[in-house]
């Protein structure tokens, strides 16, 4: 049973998948339907965690929109999501970046990676 659900999990899978890490700031492209219209919408900001693995794998971005925190979480491997643009790579020591929720401004900003 275990091996028949690996093998269709991993039909899903997408080959080119995305190399980001949490702190990234990310340039998402979803696909959005309107009626019988579709569009591609870019949501970017800041990558707070990634969790699961394999078909389930999802990750949170999180962005100021006028003044307000907004946060959206995709599934690595869905089509709906068209493709993921690294614009940053952020330096942090920590899984999850929960705290940033709590703050605004300068102290809501990651440290960028310099290489």
């Amino acid at each position: 049973m275990n091996d028949i659900i690996r093998n269709i999990e991993a039909e899903q899978l997408k080959e080119n998948a995305p190399q980001f890490r949490v702190g990234d700031t990310v340039r998402v492209s979803a696909k959005i339907k309107e009626g019988n219209r579709e569009r591609i919408q870019v949501f970017e900001g800041t990558v707070l965690k990634r969790q699961g693995g394999g078909v389930r794998e999802t990750f949170t971005v999180r962005k100021f929109s006028n003044g307000v925190g907004v946060e959206k979480t995709w599934p690595l491997h869905s089509p709906n999501v068209e493709k993921v643009e690294v614009v940053r790579r952020g330096k942090v020591r920590r899984a999850k970046l929960n705290y940033l929720r709590n703050r605004v401004g300068k102290s809501a900003k990651v440290k960028e990676l310099v290489k």
